[in-house]
């Protein structure tokens, strides 16, 4: 959960550089001609708009109009290296506590295509370096330029004395810096080294802890909390990974038009509490009048506001930003207002 205090952590990665041990998380391979195809039929997002070097957020719906998860999925292949039949690799990183969930999953939606599919997650390595001196600290680490790397994009190289290693610059901090995947034999190595350049910035570990405070003040979604199996990715303000006018269809694609024509019941939204108390998951929401209006799905106390804050879900005519609400915590009822996410403005 934290190697010092979630604070510390928490600051570090705001103002110089926190490093996580993200090993857990699940990697798959796709890769075939019908590579595309099979995610196009799997994915919420367009992924035929990736280039090799990009990665893209995404989800995978289920056929009940909820999330299986959500995930990152990574282009591999080199347009130059592509085979004649065209086929492109990628990479599908996830939630590790929905790696066999996920598999599954995949596995039957990939029976009618020409596609190989891969689990290299316990092969894999992965830690984020996350924070505001994260290139500056590990450009001495590679040839890779990573002070030119576009958010949301990777490359791959040789990194820390390791080869057929890639550095994303991706995170989940809203800090900006960098994840880097590595082989298992490797990862230990790269830490070390990683710690050795970073050592004049300020550079520390940070657990768990520190790692929900920061995705929480960028107002990210968390499997499990904000998003599951019954949640709809509109409800949960995720309509901009969920491209409902590509043409390939996946699952639930009909039931989200409609659901995007008609207009979603309940909305996911942030909120800052008045008091010192910290809103925990699964809080009844009321409304002033005391209506059960909502429930609380992620609460904790924001380091960088010095306040608590929380996201829940909420029927949609009490969604406004500026309204207040009740957050019920036992026989207390604590007053919250609804403001915008993020709560704090990202450093990337």
């Amino acid at each position: 959960i934290s190697y010092t205090t979630i604070t510390d952590e928490h600051q570090a990665v705001r103002t110089a550089i926190g490093v996580f041990d993200v090993s857990h998380m699940g990697e798959f391979i796709v890769k075939g001609k019908d590579a595309l195809a099979f995610l196009q039929s799997a994915t919420s997002n367009d992924v035929s708009k990736l280039q090799p070097g990009d990665v893209q957020y995404s989800c995978l719906p289920n056929k009940k109009g909820g999330i299986v998860d959500d995930l990152l999925v990574y282009r591999l292949d080199d347009v130059a290296e592509m085979t004649t039949e065209g086929e492109m690799t990628f990479m599908l990183v996830v939630n590790a506590s929905n790696e066999t969930k996920d598999w599954r999953w995949l596995k039957r939606l990939a029976r009618p295509f020409d596609v190989k599919l891969q689990n290299i997650s316990t092969k894999t390595g992965l830690i984020a370096v996350q924070g505001p001196k994260a290139a500056e600290a590990l450009k001495k680490l590679t040839d890779l330029d990573l002070s030119d790397m576009k958010y949301y994009s990777f490359r791959r190289g040789r990194f820390a004395g390791c080869n057929n290693v890639i550095v994303s610059a991706t995170g989940y901090t809203g800090s900006g810096g960098f994840e880097i995947y590595a082989k298992n034999k490797d990862i230990a190595k790269i830490w070390d080294k990683v710690f050795k350049a970073g050592e004049k910035y300020g550079i520390k570990p940070a657990g768990l802890g520190a790692r929900d405070t920061l995705r929480l003040e960028m107002g990210y979604c968390l499997y499990g909390n904000d998003i599951n199996d019954t949640t709809s990715p509109l409800e949960a303000g995720l309509g901009w990974i969920t491209k409902l006018g590509k043409s390939a269809d996946f699952p639930s694609k009909e039931r989200l038009v409609k659901q995007k024509t008609e207009g979603v019941k309940r909305k996911l939204v942030g909120f800052v509490l008045d008091e010192r108390r910290v809103p925990r998951h699964d809080y009844v929401i009321e409304s002033k009048r005391g209506a059960t209006i909502g429930v609380v799905t992620s609460g904790t106390h924001s380091p960088t506001l010095d306040k608590p804050i929380g996201m829940g879900y909420v029927k949609v005519k009490y969604a406004e930003l500026g309204a207040k609400i009740m957050v019920v915590a036992g026989s207390k009822k604590l007053e919250a207002t609804i403001v915008k996410i993020p709560f704090v403005q990202p450093g990337v």
